[in-house]
């Protein structure tokens, strides 16, 4: 998988030389650690200037406040999602698009378990339900991606009933997924088993494109 990039949206400055997108870079990464020991709430830019080991003039000098860190971060993990989706799909061949769905799954329950501060922000509905988009909730903007990347690798017509089942997937599996993490800190096997089955069930006998 490629290095995470920053996105330019919630940045007041973009950073341009090395050194800069390096000192940013540590300061996402510190925000993904403290959002799983303090919280949202509990997030300060002087902790995460600490943390970051960086100046707090240097965390202004990018961001305006914690939630600009935090929507940086989300989109920072979105990229990085849906990139290693679109390498999985180049690499595998799947006889159906809803089993690249099961693995898009597999790859949400995989950022739970793998990715600092994934658990506690997910794509950033702690802070906002439109964190990664003015315009539409978090869960659309990934349903959205999603089936992009569908119709790019299985030559899918766009159709408006596989984009609706895609937004129904993807909150139910989000959903469940978030059930599953509650009930265990490594995921519920049992529930995470379930809600791949449920979609797989779903998106089978609903949509036929």
């Amino acid at each position: 998988m490629s290095t995470p990039t920053v996105s330019t949206g919630p940045l007041r400055r973009v950073p341009v030389q090395g050194r800069s997108v390096a000192r940013v870079q540590r300061m996402l990464d510190a925000c993904a650690d403290l959002v799983d020991q303090v919280g949202y709430e509990g997030l300060t830019t002087t902790l995460l200037a600490e943390r970051a080991e960086v100046a707090i003039g240097s965390v202004y000098q990018f961001f305006p406040d914690k939630r600009a860190i935090v929507q940086a971060l989300a989109l920072r993990n979105m990229d990085a999602y849906l990139q290693s989706l679109s390498d999985r799909f180049a690499a595998e061949t799947f006889t159906h698009w809803w089993d690249a769905v099961d693995a898009a799954i597999d790859g949400y329950i995989h950022m739970h378990r793998s990715v600092p501060g994934f658990r506690t922000l997910h794509f950033g509905d702690v802070v906002d339900l439109h964190l990664l988009d003015a315009e539409r909730d978090n869960n659309a903007v990934i349903a959205e991606r999603l089936a992009e990347l569908l119709m790019e690798q299985f030559q899918l017509m766009d159709r408006a009933r596989m984009r609706f089942a895609l937004q129904i997937s993807v909150e139910a599996a989000d959903a469940l997924i978030k059930l599953a993490f509650r009930r265990d800190p490594a995921g519920d096997e049992a529930v995470l088993t379930e809600s791949k089955a449920l979609i797989r069930e779903y998106l089978h006998r609903h949509v036929s494109v």
